[in-house]
């Protein structure tokens, strides 16, 4: 059964019809397409009331017109949806190795998307190439840039926002100067929001993953760094500043013990240079990278089998050492080492066994690759969303 807020019924002739309005606004973009009666029905309000606003929001194109009801009693009835074109969003995933982005219409459809080889000489190189990249994929929407409502950029790091810079990201060069977002909001010219990698593949995971309708679960991502998004009863959780989920400087040293005065110690373990470090101490030769050793396993060769079994087991001591504390239903493996979850995570679970009593479930991630840029553009439409649904029909014919 459908349900819908119920109506307030209080106040100014234009601040009532504005809150209907947005009240019916919001029930068509989360039930539509619905017919005019449906709308009545379901947010309580009078048709004669719901006619109103549906003429505004006709008028300034927040909605349109999708067809007719089929299959129903009596005669058919036009239905309404969101109109998709009543604002776009661009999410854009930075990296050591690639930049990865996408814009898409205020209903959520991606029309298009650019992979690139990241130019991390300098700051300035990167912020150039974020905004030819981003003015590229509206042109190739047929988008005028003008028309972009929020952008959501992830990068490695910690965001700042009283300084203005993101912390913590040795990986990209100059990313932690300050007055680095407002160099980045000047090239964009649009408003523009920063969220840590593993945070927006925490929120991708959520909106398209396995994290659908799951209310507690974390985001380990293990790659070139390792860090970890955490979604508490629903929502992200960043901590005081920003730093929840850092796991990478947890104090685990790679023989299970802790490993005092040492930052990153769980990354310089556990991430691909410290996998890399494994195998090659075990006896595997060089040149070496962590697809190698990931590809060499699948050959079934011993050695490499033995460095993977390390690796579980440092993740696993991660996944125990966190999960006392936050109690998650799922734990999603994200990231190039992550993602290996077919010799991965049955000595993850054995190793969980033997650490903890506690075993949620563990998963690789269904993005992929994607899941930082698919975080970031749904990031950028809860936040354009609010923005298009709140203006009036006379602002929006405006915009």
């Amino acid at each position: 059964m459908l349900r819908g807020p119920s109506p307030i019924t209080v106040g100014t002739p234009s601040l009532l019809r504005a809150i209907n309005e947005r009240t019916i606004l919001d029930l068509i973009h989360n039930q539509g397409p619905v017919s005019r009666a449906q709308v009545a029905r379901v947010s309580g309000l009078s048709k004669p009331t719901v006619s109103l606003a549906l003429a505004g929001l006709l008028e300034a194109r927040l909605v349109r017109e999708v067809g007719r009801s089929r299959g129903e009693r009596g005669p058919s009835a036009l239905l309404y949806e969101l109109n998709p074109m009543a604002g776009w969003v661009v999410g854009v995933d930075i990296g050591r190795k690639w930049v990865r982005a996408a814009i898409a219409d205020i209903a959520g459809t991606i029309v298009a998307r650019r992979d690139e080889r990241a130019r991390v000489t300098s700051a300035g190189t990167l912020i150039g190439q974020v905004g030819a990249t981003a003015r590229r994929l509206a042109a190739e929407a047929g988008v005028d840039w003008s028309q972009v409502t929020h952008a959501t950029l992830g990068s490695p790091g910690v965001f700042d926002p009283v300084h203005g810079y993101v912390a913590m990201a040795p990986n990209l060069p100059g990313w932690g100067r300050s007055g680095l977002v407002q160099a980045v909001r000047e090239e964009l010219g649009t408003n523009v929001s920063f969220e840590n990698d593993v945070n927006l593949a925490a929120l991708g995971e959520q909106a398209h993953g396995h994290g659908r309708g799951v209310r507690d679960f974390v985001y380990l991502s293990v790659g070139t760094g390792i860090g970890m998004g955490l979604i508490v009863d629903g929502r992200l959780y960043t901590g005081s500043t920003g730093a929840a989920g850092e796991i990478g400087y947890l104090p685990l040293g790679g023989d299970g013990r802790s490993a005092h005065r040492r930052w990153g110690a769980l990354e310089e373990a556990a991430a691909a240079a410290g996998m890399v470090r494994t195998a090659r101490d075990l006896g595997m030769r060089p040149p070496l990278t962590a697809l190698k050793v990931f590809n060499a396993a699948r050959r079934g060769e011993p050695t490499a089998r033995k460095a993977i079994a390390v690796e579980a087991e440092r993740l696993a001591l991660a996944i125990a050492t966190v999960t006392p504390i936050l109690d998650p239903e799922l734990v999603v493996l994200g990231g190039g080492i992550g993602r290996n979850g077919d010799l991965l995570l049955d000595g993850i679970e054995r190793e969980l066994r033997r650490w903890s009593p506690f075993h949620p479930r563990v998963m690789t991630s269904a993005l992929g690759d994607d899941g930082v840029l698919q975080g970031a553009v749904a990031t950028a439409l809860q936040a354009a969303r609010e923005r298009v649904f709140s203006r009036s029909p006379a602002r929006a014919m405006e915009a």
